[in-house]
């Protein structure tokens, strides 16, 4: 084969790898939990472009305004703005409205399985998680929303 021809078929493998490669934000009060989930995410087999994070609501908007981002993982409890009005502050603009939004929480009972099913998330996952269910998950919502 010709090295012209082996470096463009490099180069091709190197866009498409690039272009199905996901952004995630990963949003949590927490520093050492959004660097365990991170970590999770970098160990899965999940093309990854750029992992972002934020300490809350009010931050995560920041990265998003000026990040192009495709799935966030939020807590729900967290200082300054909570996961709850993160989700609807996204709900609020038509850019970042079908946003996938996937909670990660140790919160599960019914009635707050029931909330936030009704402001429409993507997902949810138990603390503490495993790197199956992180990558399981992305692979799910990232299916449904190229399907969208």
């Amino acid at each position: 084969m010709p090295p012209s021809l082996m470096n463009c078929r490099r180069w091709w493998r190197y866009l498409r790898k690039k272009a199905m490669a996901y952004n995630i934000l990963i949003v949590d009060d927490s520093k050492v939990t959004r660097e365990i989930m991170a970590r999770t995410i970098r160990m899965s087999s999940i093309p990854l472009g750029e992992i972002f994070q934020a300490a809350n609501g009010e931050e995560a908007l920041k990265v998003l305004e000026s990040n192009w981002t495709d799935m966030v993982f939020t807590d729900i409890n967290m200082p300054v703005m909570d996961g709850l009005a993160l989700v609807a502050e996204l709900q609020k603009r038509a850019d970042w409205e079908r946003l996938p939004v996937v909670v990660v929480s140790t919160e599960g009972s019914k009635n707050r399985m029931d909330e936030l099913e009704k402001i429409g998330i993507s997902g949810y996952i138990r603390k503490p998680f495993t790197p199956e269910q992180v990558s399981d998950m992305i692979q799910k919502v990232m299916g449904e929303k190229e399907h969208a």
